[in-house]
């Protein structure tokens, strides 16, 4: 048991990639407009029958998730993905029933035309998005804002329409691509500045780097780590992922919330980190047809940990209303002032590995940032 009466790691081993959504864009634009997100998904080759990779009891365990009593309810997290998927309602159903999960209906909203086209790569990528989600936090309603392309205005749409549907709270986006100048103005920042809600970002999965949106300061930026485990299921080690995206904005200066963690003039990022390291991957249940094939896939990546950490967000929201509170609006600020007030208290320090430009060290780096989640003291202690 690595924490005191918070966190215990138990995952299985197995192997896999599922990294978040990248672009292939045209660098440092002003305006980008060739911008396009694809996910460069890696997961092991052949589908299975039966569930491969770690299971949602392992990674609730794996962080102090399974010792809260609450797990969501009256929160509702919105998942944005480009194309979304023609089975995702039918597969959530099979992976809550495989697991026990409370079963959940899908809201399903669009940023504009429905989609002319299925994209597998795409709907695997919302299959994890989803169940992963749900699996964190299973009794908060699920929005799936669905982009009519992979295009940053379609992203962009998609996530306003989120943001539209009462009650979000959450947004994650498992996403991303390169930055570009005009990225600071209004115009994009206002996406993400809503009252009551939190955005997340995944920080990519091609090792050290900038990917806008989670480069903006008024984003959580989540990384990712290798976790390893005996025998028995207790966490041995947890170390900085190699593919973990990380490094310093070239166009956002450092927002306040960093000063006293990083002394570079420019946003660095990622803010925190969880399991994402291919070969400790999850799994997803996928009947879409992904490669010609429909069951059971390990996936890992960033494109787990954000969902996965915006659930632990909307497990803090759902604290914060029942004493009286309302829901964060952002929460960068909120998590560095709980490390700055007791760093172990609410963080396991990842204090070694690399993204292949920086390495992970005491307290921020630019692989884990914050590091990994003590979720029982983080949820009840957020924003306070």
């Amino acid at each position: 048991m690595r924490h005191s009466l918070t966190a215990v790691i138990a995952l299985s081993t197995a192997v896999a990639l599922a990294p978040c959504a990248f672009a292939q864009g045209q660098g440092a634009l002003n305006r980008p407009t060739n911008w396009e997100a694809h996910p460069p998904l890696h997961v092991r080759p052949n589908a299975s029958v039966s569930p491969v990779g770690y299971v949602p009891s392992q990674i609730r365990n794996a962080y102090g998730v399974d010792l809260l009593a609450g797990g969501g309810a009256g929160q509702t997290i919105a998942i944005v993905d480009a194309y979304g998927s023609p089975t995702a309602q039918s597969d959530l159903n099979k992976f809550s029933s495989q697991f026990g999960l409370a079963p959940t209906t899908i809201t399903v909203v669009y940023g504009g035309q429905k989609p002319h086209k299925s994209d597998a790569g795409w709907a695997l990528e919302t299959s994890l998005d989803l169940q992963w989600a749900h699996a964190i936090a299973p009794n908060a309603n699920i929005v799936l804002a669905v982009a009519s392309s992979a295009s940053i205005a379609d992203l962009l749409a998609a996530v306003d329409a989120a943001t539209k549907v009462t009650g979000v709270s959450v947004v994650s986006m498992s996403w991303g691509g390169s930055e570009f100048s005009a990225e600071t103005t209004a115009t994009y920042e206002n996406h993400f500045k809503k009252t009551g809600v939190t955005f997340l970002a995944s920080s990519g999965d091609k090792g050290s780097g900038a990917s806008w949106p989670a480069t903006s300061p008024s984003i959580v930026a989540v990384g990712g780590t290798t976790l390893v485990l005996d025998a028995s299921g207790d966490v041995t080690s947890e170390t900085g992922w190699s593919g973990s995206g990380g490094g310093f904005s070239a166009y956002f200066s450092r927002p306040a919330y960093q000063d006293a963690w990083q002394g570079n003039g420019k946003r660095a990022f990622p803010d925190v980190s969880l399991v994402a390291d291919p070969a400790t991957g999850v799994t997803v249940y996928d009947s879409t047809s992904y490669n010609g094939q429909k069951g059971w896939f390990q996936v890992g990546g960033t494109s787990a940990s954000a969902p996965m950490w915006g659930a632990i967000i909307a497990l803090a929201n759902e604290q914060r209303k029942a004493s009286g509170g309302s829901n964060l609006t952002g929460s960068d600020a909120a998590l560095y002032t709980l490390a700055s007030s007791q760093y172990s208290l609410y963080f396991f320090d990842v204090s070694s590995g690399s993204n292949g430009g920086f390495n992970a060290g005491a307290n921020y780096d630019e692989v884990t940032g914050l590091g990994t989640p003590i979720v029982p003291n983080v949820a009840a202690d957020l924003g306070k």
